[in-house]
């Protein structure tokens, strides 16, 4: 039996992540993801609703006495407003939001969402989730915007640099940006709501707060090439290629970023991310269905639907004096 239009529409609902490449621009991306769908053997080829019939009283020859006797008939016919050539497709547009941008010369996961994941999607903003990138950098020159196609302002050289001085750097910035962390938490470090949260690695800014790196390593140094991986919040990434042009001023050299890419944002990987080649509507359904925990990891994460829950379980009610249990708790 074929499936109806609308029936699959609604199973659209929901949060699912792509891969962005270099060189297109976030809307673009939404855009083709919106055009799949709609186009060819997607939503707009699928089984629609039959059209609405109306009764007409159409003119029907019926013999008699006298002869053929001209009567009119009632007669229910199908509504020409609701045929297809008339009407036109059904679906025109879908409104696809979009979650954390990527500019244009960065790539990686980028989380998309349709219909209720919209409102998944505010939530996902509200969570302040942290995001993992791997950045690649080079020493020995200095652009103006940090990137390698940018004009040249300067040449260095970094044959003094190893890795162990690039490492030192690079826990010099993860301190100083730990006791970032800490002042924009706005926890009591005293508490021991602080100690939990530090314990789960939870501990970071509900509110939003200057860019801050969480943590950074060096996966890989071939000079004048080296790779780090960064984890951080509420960062952009031309904050990273500038990241990298301060490494390379703090090792007496400069450096230039090449290449900036997002592997993780909040609980998206890039095992959940679709290619190009996928970005059709029987992909995209399995995306959702298999990004269903992924989604509800983003509603628990927002604290706005944390207290709405906590509103509606109603307080926790206090013991009452002489229960069960009680005298074993004082001794």
């Amino acid at each position: 039996m074929a499936e109806l239009a609308p029936s699959v529409l609604r199973t659209l609902h929901g949060l699912f992540a792509v891969y962005k490449a270099p060189g297109v621009h976030w809307k673009l991306v939404r855009d083709q993801v919106e055009t799949n769908l709609l186009k060819g053997k997607e939503l707009n080829a699928l089984k629609q609703r039959a059209p609405r019939h109306q009764i007409r009283f159409l003119p029907a020859g019926t013999e008699g006495g006298n002869g053929v006797q001209l009567t009119r008939v009632p007669t229910a016919v199908p509504v020409l407003a609701d045929h297809v050539l008339v009407k036109g497709p059904a679906f025109t547009r879908l409104l696809v939001g979009a979650g954390h941008r990527l500019d244009v010369q960065s790539s990686g996961v980028f989380v998309l969402g349709y219909g209720h994941g919209n409102k998944l999607l505010t939530d996902m903003y509200n969570s302040h989730f942290t995001r993992d990138y791997t950045v690649r950098g080079r020493f020995g020159k200095a652009t103006d915007d940090f990137t390698e196609p940018g004009k040249t302002i300067e040449k260095t050289t970094y044959s003094h640099i190893t890795r162990e001085k690039l490492e030192r750097i690079l826990a010099v910035i993860q301190g100083s940006n730990h006791k970032a962390l800490i002042m924009h938490s706005r926890v009591d470090l005293k508490s021991q709501e602080a100690y939990e949260l530090a314990v789960e690695g939870k501990l970071r800014p509900m509110v939003k707060s200057p860019p801050i790196i969480l943590g950074v390593r060096c996966l890989e140094f071939s000079p004048p090439d080296f790779t780090l991986e960064i984890q951080c919040m509420h960062e952009t990434q031309q904050y990273l290629r500038k990241m990298i042009h301060e490494i390379g001023l703090e090792l007496r050299s400069s450096a230039i970023c090449t290449q900036v890419r997002r592997t993780r944002d909040g609980p998206f990987t890039l095992d959940c991310a679709l290619l190009r080649t996928h970005w059709d509507l029987r992909s995209i359904q399995r995306a959702i269905t298999e990004c269903k925990a992924r989604s509800d990891e983003v509603s628990r994460g927002n604290p706005n639907t944390m207290r709405e829950t906590e509103a509606a379980e109603g307080p926790v009610p206090e013991p009452i004096s002489g229960a069960e249990g009680e005298g074993d708790l004082r001794a």
